[in-house]
């Protein structure tokens, strides 16, 4: 971490005005460093994303010196073990004993829903990984920025590709039961039924459940399935789904995470021709990333995924807020402004904003292939500038209720 600069107190101020003290405050400030809080997951079910966010931001910071508008930048990273309770805890030590002056992260849907209210309250910008839709749309938050993407943006493409271009007509869906796989799923179904598609079973195993025998055993016949696993869990999923030899009999499609570039690096043939969804492939020719992922790949011997290119992206559009507030970081209101005005080039493509503070970007359409030995997301389809509200409309899409279990209703499951 870099030291603080040593800070110049004002001396003699008796009778000088409010008016003359505030300059030398403002020069004071602006001297020391520009401290960044990372809320991220070193332990439990969503450690292996978690550790490459760290990793990638690092990397950023490293590539700039930790130097952002000429001003020196001090990371405080805070574990916050996927427990929404703990990124509370981790998020009010990094705004009131570190005094962070923005935050990256948290990783979890369900962990920034447990900070909203503190994030609002304090008014601190944050550049947010998780997914949870209503903080950019029912409810959104003022100090809220999203550059990767809702739980449910890059499962609306995927939902109207499965119908139109692969012909699915039956479908079952499984994730995680936590906000950011019952989003997805819910986003991805209301698509896919929209364009003539069946959803007929929908399953929500725990985060942490220790086995998927229980759950592949009862999957029902259909054309394929949709998996929206975080972390590790679709590769362990995957795994069991083709020791029970489904493989040949149902085709996998995934979302953002479900086959992502860090466990595509334990995976083998079973992986292969599987179509997944993201904002994001270590294979993109952004100019950016042309940068990033062979460095990243170098250093850490696997390639970045979604986890890395979310703090590497967001690095991005955070220096971009820095410069155009000449530095000034303190005035928190300029910066979110900043923030949620840019329009910059990041690993991921062209990022900017919707009145809401969400990305409106490109999403890709991926398939698992094999180059110089290892399996990588190979794009095939890309999707420009896709809003949060794919092609509902915005007034339309928020007059629903958010994507949940229940919503969009299941009116074609078999029993």
């Amino acid at each position: 971490m870099m030291s603080i600069s040593r800070r110049h107190f004002v001396s003699g101020v008796a009778g000088i005005g409010l008016s003359n003290l505030a300059a030398p405050y403002v020069v004071r400030a602006a001297d020391g460093p520009i401290r960044v809080g990372l809320l991220t997951v070193k332990t439990g079910a969503l450690a292996s994303g978690g550790i490459d966010m760290e990793r990638a931001l690092v990397m950023y910071l490293k590539e700039r010196d930790y130097m952002m508008a000429g001003r020196k930048v001090e990371l405080v990273v805070g574990d916050t073990a996927g427990i929404p309770a703990t990124a509370r805890s981790k998020t009010q030590e990094m705004v009131e004993k570190n005094d962070v002056h923005c935050l990256i992260g948290p990783l979890a849907a369900f962990e920034a829903l447990a900070i909203d209210d503190y994030i609002r309250q304090n008014k601190i910008p944050t550049l947010s990984v998780a997914a949870a839709e209503d903080m950019t749309q029912r409810n959104a938050n003022p100090w809220f920025v999203r550059a990767t993407s809702t739980s449910s943006q890059c499962a609306h493409p995927l939902g109207e590709y499965a119908a139109k271009e692969l012909k699915f007509k039956k479908m079952i869906t499984i994730a995680d039961d936590i906000a950011y796989g019952q989003e997805m799923c819910a986003g991805f179904q209301r698509v896919f039924e929209d364009n003539g598609g069946q959803i007929i079973q929908k399953l929500f195993p725990p985060l942490t459940v220790p086995d998927y025998g229980s759950y592949v055993a009862q999957l029902k016949n259909a054309d394929a399935i949709f998996l929206g696993f975080a972390g590790s869990n679709g590769f362990r999923f995957l795994r069991q789904f083709v020791d029970y030899g489904l493989k040949d009999k149902m085709q996998v499609i995934g979302g953002m995470t479900a086959l992502d570039e860090a466990v595509l690096r334990n995976m083998g043939d079973e992986a292969l021709g599987i179509i997944t969804t993201c904002w994001y492939s270590a294979e993109l020719d952004a100019k950016p990333n042309q940068v990033f992922a062979p460095a990243f790949r170098n250093e850490f011997k696997y390639d970045p995924g979604f986890y890395a290119a979310s703090t590497y992206v967001n690095g991005a559009v955070l220096e971009a807020a820095v410069k155009a507030v000449d530095g000034k970081v303190e005035d928190k209101a300029a910066l979110i402004a900043a923030l949620r005005s840019s329009n910059v080039e990041t690993a991921r493509g062209p990022v900017k904003f919707d009145d809401l503070g969400n990305v409106v970007g490109n999403v890709y359409l991926r398939k698992v292939t094999r180059k110089d030995g290892r399996l990588v997301n190979s794009v095939f389809k890309t999707y420009p500038d896709v809003s949060q509200f794919w092609t509902y409309g915005k007034q339309a899409f928020l007059a629903n209720p958010v994507y949940s279990r229940e919503f969009p209703a299941a009116k074609n499951l078999e029993r």
